[in-house]
């Protein structure tokens, strides 16, 4: 009986274990800065004070075209989009979360009316009915 001799790596085989462990390596480094940037903190909290100050001092002069406050435990789907354009909310809100929007023009949809309310322009809209689907578009001043 002979004995069994071991073959050689060849030239290929040991390009494609060079290659695996090169991307095992890269996906590692693009992981570990992926963590690192997002400290856990929402991207407003990461910029610095004064541009923080300034928003506030911005938002706060502005009375939004449309916001909603959720006063139910769960609010079922509620859409404001832009009329022809971009959707910027499309989901359900949690109870004592508020949404507002400065856009020119919203169109707004509520699926059940009575667990939202709605502020126009600075104004409170008459709440829906509960369980009531409501479709309405909300034009800022001027």
């Amino acid at each position: 009986m002979g004995r069994h001799k071991s073959v050689p790596m060849s030239l290929a085989r040991l390009a494609i274990a060079v290659l695996a462990a090169g991307a095992v390596v890269t996906l590692l480094v693009i992981g570990a800065r992926a963590l690192l940037d997002s400290s856990g903190s929402p991207p407003s909290e990461r910029e610095p004070a004064t541009a923080l100050a300034t928003d506030a001092a911005t938002k706060a002069a502005q009375v939004p075209t449309v916001q909603i406050v959720c006063v139910a435990d769960t609010c079922p789907n509620v859409t404001v989009r832009v009329p022809g354009g971009d959707v910027l909310q499309y989901r359900e809100m949690s109870r004592g979360e508020e949404v507002s929007y400065f856009e020119p023009e919203l169109d707004v949809v509520l699926s059940d009316a009575g667990t939202v309310q709605v502020i126009e322009n600075g104004r409170l809209r008459e709440q829906g009915e509960k369980g009531a689907r409501e479709a309405f578009t909300v034009r800022g001043p001027g």
